[in-house]
């Protein structure tokens, strides 16, 4: 078994921006910039073989380059349930379309519809019961955030492994936008 999902890498000048927004949440595990990407389809723990079926439909997927920008922060979760920080993504039909391709070609796969609501986010850090003020505060603190349009040229198949200091990922294999 291999756990997966399809994501956009967020360039590293766009990373090292978002860099001195992690601080002043006590309790938060910040992810490292190398770990800051915006999910097109999670896919979770699939067999090996079914992983080859998703990465051969995924190589059908296109629609050409897009051009991205992130815009204001929020969490997921409500009171001490929130359980992540995010940046949030500007609203790009293009990149809504990409998220859907990449949908199709997973169920083509043999994989069950993700029936979640689409909500692109680069997640800044993972809390665990957190002060819902203070998560407020650090919203109130960050919610201008506006990054420099970045150009998306590809986007890529990554595994994700679990280790003491949480989640890291790999990138299997990178897919071009033509």
């Amino acid at each position: 078994m291999i756990r997966l999902f399809a994501a956009i890498a967020v360039p590293e000048e766009i990373g090292a921006d978002l860099l001195p927004r992690q601080d002043r949440l006590p309790g938060a595990r910040w992810r490292p910039q190398e770990a800051f990407h915006i999910t097109l389809r999670f896919v979770g723990n699939v067999p090996e073989n079914r992983a080859a079926d998703l990465d051969a439909e995924l190589t059908t997927v296109g629609g050409g380059p897009l051009e991205l920008s992130l815009a204001g922060v929020g969490a997921f979760g409500e009171g001490a349930d929130i359980h992540a920080v995010w940046a949030g993504v500007e609203e790009n039909e293009r990149l809504r379309h990409l998220a859907r391709s990449c949908e199709i070609a997973a169920r083509r796969a043999g994989l069950k519809p993700d029936t979640r609501a689409y909500k692109p986010h680069v997640t800044l850090a993972y809390l665990r019961r957190p002060n819902p003020a203070e998560v407020a505060a650090w919203i109130q603190e960050n919610n201008l955030l506006r990054t420099e349009p970045f150009r998306v040229t590809s986007f890529g198949l990554y595994s994700s492994w679990q280790s003491d200091q949480g989640s890291w990922y790999r990138m299997e294999r990178e897919y071009p936008l033509y």
